[in-house]
């Protein structure tokens, strides 16, 4: 009996070395750092501007934008979310891995999955706001120039995590 062919993952030091070689190119072509929550910031700044521009005017936040023209087109970092997006698509269908599936245990709803995925989203995101940064920016892009602040974020990030892993791990697989 023939069993299904396993599609195995890429081993993770070339991958980090991978990493690195793109760090090192968008250094390189930008003059910047990795980091995701920037395109992310300009594209919601751009849909507020375009779509309420009198409250983007007098909001305290908005309000540094408004009046400056965003091109999404020609952003890198607007480029990069979308990169990571295809990437993510591309390498799913290459490994054979590409599927709409909802990895959970089986302890917890998909409803349940969904919400709690969400609601770390959304923290996410407000904690790189208040961070000025996301993760890959802060600890991979931060290290790279040995930033001690890098390291710093890179400890709390990954520290924080292992911290909280068995009390969230029935969320996950």
């Amino acid at each position: 009996m023939k069993t299904k062919e396993k599609h195995p993952y890429m081993n993770p030091y070339i991958a980090g070395v991978l990493l690195g070689l793109v760090l090192i190119m968008a250094f390189y072509f930008t003059g910047h750092g990795l980091g995701a929550s920037g395109g992310v910031k300009e594209v919601i700044v751009k849909t507020v501007t375009t779509v309420t521009p009198a409250h983007a005017k007098e909001s305290s936040y908005f309000g540094k934008y408004s009046g400056k023209i965003i091109k999404l087109k020609d952003s890198w970092m607007v480029l990069e979310v979308l990169g990571i997006i295809v990437g993510g698509f591309l390498s799913g269908a290459i490994s054979g891995r590409f599927k709409f599936k909802i990895e959970k245990t089986p302890k917890i709803t998909n409803r349940n999955r969904l919400i709690f995925a969400l609601l770390g989203g959304i923290l996410l995101g407000i904690g790189s706001q208040f961070a000025r940064g996301c993760t890959s920016g802060a600890a991979l892009s931060g290290m790279s120039v040995m930033s001690v602040a890098g390291f710093v974020a890179f400890i709390t990030i990954f520290g924080t995590a292992f911290a909280l892993s068995r009390i969230f791990k029935k969320l996950w697989i």
